[in-house]
């Protein structure tokens, strides 16, 4: 078994979902996510062991010379266990909505997993590049056709995110265009050796880090982030936030860093500053949101911030922290969109204002809510600490003032989201009445809480899998800058 068996079991899954029709849509498309789960450990457990090769590579074209090339290594192996163990996780929490089309709707869930996981293997770029603009077609739809709101609202907001982010893609195939001239391939093995004018590369950062920028976001470009967060599905929203904004953080790791090093050395201190302040802007429009799903919408801005800024100080540390939260950050922010999802079935409503008092009547879904709320604030013995450690340590080793503003993030957060949660979970009881979690929604949070708990207290055997190859990139970033 083969790296490519994942691949296939989920666009697989997808054609199967979609033509069993829709009341078998939900249970298929949960089946397939799993299988794809169970296949990526196995695959894991082959790679640690080496008993076989788990990677996959075939001619696709010759002239251009295009390879089918899906490498398994530590790094795209742990983003193919976040994207396969959360999509089956974000697909039961729709088993308790209403949805028209079901058959479309999980059919397109699938769909988007297998393109994520697509980019989280591709070390070839035009494949990569296929499975990056493929991933954006799926989420398009779900949240213009299943979306909040008022149909004219919802299209305005998912025009803007498509058109937003094919620009900034279109200028990362120039960049791989420039790239394939000077080396005559798209595997990263060449293009990691390629000799690039200082014009060059430089075209090539920015080409790179405008698509990336775009998709994770970072400001200036994040205009798009909290409508399209706020009018998707909650389900959308998980895989938007859980997933493809992780795929942009990679894909700095993976491409943008090893490929052009010498401006993201020269322009160090721009990025992380950039980033940093995305991370205090974020925080402080999260302190004014009266709706809870943009509340946490500009929370994940704060917290992606602060990743994207560990990844461009060039240490080992940035990047292992970046990989550590990306994780981390997935599993957290699909357990609060869940838990924002649960209360407006119940209320009928995200104002928070119109909340209160969940407490008195659901002791168990507070319970588990305060858990995902101290993780995202990066309680210790939670996993987000780990990670948010680490960022903070490596923005040290850069300058110490980077970690100090930096870390205001944990202030902010704490105060920003402990405030929501007095105002949604305390105080005076709503009038309508909040039923305690279900069995099914109980298994999704307690699933995701011991995940961050497990790993919190002992994230040793993530940190041992990604470490070789994190430095390996780290390498190539120091023999080509």
């Amino acid at each position: 078994m083969d790296i490519s068996f994942v691949l296939i079991i989920l666009l697989f899954g997808a054609l199967a979902t979609y033509f069993v029709g829709d009341k078998w849509a939900s249970k298929a498309a949960l089946i397939f996510s799993t299988a794809a789960f169970a296949a990526t450990v196995y695959i894991t457990y082959l790679y640690n062991g080496g008993l076989e090769p788990v990677s996959f590579i075939k001619v696709w074209i010759e002239d251009p010379h295009i390879l089918i090339a899906l490498e398994a290594d530590g790094l795209s192996l742990t983003m193919l266990l976040l994207t396969t163990a959360l999509t089956p996780i974000i697909i039961l929490t729709t088993f308790k909505n209403k949805l028209a089309n079901q058959k479309a709707f999980y059919a397109l869930i699938l769909f988007m997993a297998f393109a994520m996981a697509g980019t989280f293997v591709s070390v070839d770029g035009f494949l990569y590049y296929i499975f990056w603009e493929l991933s954006l077609l799926p989420i398009y739809f779900i949240a213009l056709l299943w979306g909040n709101g008022d149909a004219e609202s919802r299209k305005k907001a998912v025009i803007k995110f498509f058109i937003y982010t094919f620009a900034g893609s279109l200028f990362m195939l120039a960049a791989f265009i420039i790239l394939y001239q000077r080396t005559g391939s798209f595997l990263t093995i060449h293009l990691y050796k390629a000799f690039l004018t200082p014009n060059e590369q430089f075209f090539v950062f920015l080409a790179f880090f405008l698509a990336y920028a775009i998709k994770i976001p970072i400001i200036p470009f994040h205009t798009w982030q909290a409508n399209v967060y706020q009018k998707a599905p909650t389900a959308g929203t998980m895989l938007l936030s859980g997933i493809m904004l992780k795929m942009a953080i990679y894909s700095i790791i993976r491409w943008q860093l090893p490929i052009a090093p010498k401006p993201a050395a020269e322009l160090m201190y721009v990025f992380v500053a950039l980033c940093i302040a995305g991370v205090i802007y974020g925080s402080i429009l999260a302190l004014k949101q009266t709706d809870l799903k943009k509340l946490l919408a500009y929370s994940s801005l704060a917290h992606v911030g602060l990743i994207a800024a560990g990844c461009y100080t060039l240490t080992l540390d940035g990047l292992r922290g970046a990989v550590l939260q990306m994780i981390a950050h997935g599993f957290v922010v699909v357990g609060l969109f869940y838990a924002a999802e649960i209360i407006n079935r119940r209320f009928n409503t995200g104002e928070i204002s119109e909340m209160g008092g969940i407490r008195s009547q659901s002791p168990k879904f507070t319970s588990m809510f305060m858990i995902l709320v101290l993780a995202s604030v990066a309680l210790p013995a939670t996993f987000n600490f780990v990670g948010e450690f680490e960022l903070l340590y490596s923005m040290a080793q850069t300058n110490i003032w980077f970690a100090v503003i930096a870390g205001t993030t944990i202030i902010l957060g704490a105060f920003y989201m402990l405030r929501m949660f007095q105002q949604v979970m305390l105080g005076e009881t709503n009038a309508k009445p909040f039923t305690d979690v279900t069995f099914g929604e109980g298994f999704v949070f307690v699933t995701i809480i011991a995940v961050l708990i497990i790993f919190g207290l002992y994230p040793k055997p993530i940190v041992d899998f990604i470490t070789p190859d994190l430095q390996e990139i780290l390498v190539s970033i120091n023999r080509n800058n």
